[in-house]
Parts: C-alpha cells; structure tokens; sequence
C-alpha cells in the first residue's frame, strides 16, 4: 500500500506528516483507513493528513466533542466560582455549575485523555493548509488536516478549575453544616 516514491517520502519524513490516502483495495477499506490512522497517531507525526471523507469528518467530530467538554468544563467551572464570590447566598447557582463542571472533566479523563487523538487539532486555517504539499493527494474532496498541539495547558487548567469550584461548593457545605 506505499504509494510513495523515494522523494514522497523524504518530504513527508522532513515534515512529519502522515497521509492517509483514500485508495479503496477490497472491503475492508475503511478498517485499513483507521489502522493506517492509528499508526499515525502512534507515531506522533506533527501533520496528519486524511483523505477518506468518512474517517476525516468522524475524527474532526470526536476532536470536537473533546473540545466541547474542555470549554464546558472550564465555563461552568468559572461561572460556579464566580457566582459563589457573587452571590455568595444563591448556592442553587454555583452547586449545578460545579456539578456539571465536574462531570465533563471526569468525562474528558476518562474518554479523552488517554486517546492519542486529543492531542491533535483540526487545522481550518487555509494559509497554514496551502503550505503542505497536498498536490499529490488521491481524492478530489478536502482533506481532514489534523496538528498535534501539547495539551498539558489546557487539562491542567480544565482540571483546576474544576477543583476549584468543587473545592468552593465542599466549602460552603461545610460551613453551613458548621453554623447550623
């Protein structure tokens, strides 16, 4: 299936990108897609390109949700802080937010974390997509451009928010059984 030449693959390693192409060769051909995509998430390229529009637009929706779970994560845990130094006597605000904060932050540890896929991010900016030599691609379709970006920042700040916000609401209960 190396339908590279030698001066395909000399480019390909100077980049570090991996490209799943789309070239169908019997029925199995999509469980071939994700095995070649694993192999590139494995191998920790800084590009992958993917050509099959189904495992493309599949991968681009499970970065999303991961995405989606961070910022939710990071919201509702601010806003349970916020509104904790706010309204300090309104608990009926800050508990659910912390709660919710909570919840997708263990979702995210648990489904997300250890996927080498959250590493990686779609590329939508068109400048950055024209610097890659996407020439010599197979399908007519546009590719999924995958970037790896170091996540450390970003689990850790999702992670301490949320202990933060929990950490205000365990407070607060404390305090109230304290007084009562």
């Amino acid at each position: 299936m190396d339908e590279y030449d030698a001066s395909d693959r000399d480019i390909l390693k100077n980049l570090d990108l991996a490209i799943i192409r789309e070239i169908y060769d019997g029925e199995n051909a999509h469980e071939a897609f994700e095995n070649e995509l694993e192999r590139a998430l494995e191998t920790k390229n800084t590009y992958i390109v993917i050509e099959p529009t189904k495992l493309g637009e599949e991968t681009a929706r499970w970065i999303s949700v991961g995405n989606g779970l961070h910022k939710t994560a990071v919201l509702t845990g601010f806003g349970s802080i916020l509104s904790s130094l706010v309204w300090p006597d309104k608990i009926y605000i800050s508990f659910p937010l912390s709660g919710i904060s909570f919840f997708c932050t263990g979702l995210y540890a648990v489904s997300w974390q250890s996927d080498p896929c959250c590493k990686y991010q779609v590329e939508t900016d068109p400048r950055n997509i024209e610097k890659m030599p996407l020439a010599a691609l197979t399908s007519s379709s546009s590719p999924v451009v995958l970037v790896r970006k170091d996540d450390t920042r970003r689990i850790v700040l999702h992670t301490a928010i949320t202990l933060l916000a929990v950490a205000f609401c365990a407070f607060r209960i404390y305090k109230s059984f304290k007084t009562a």
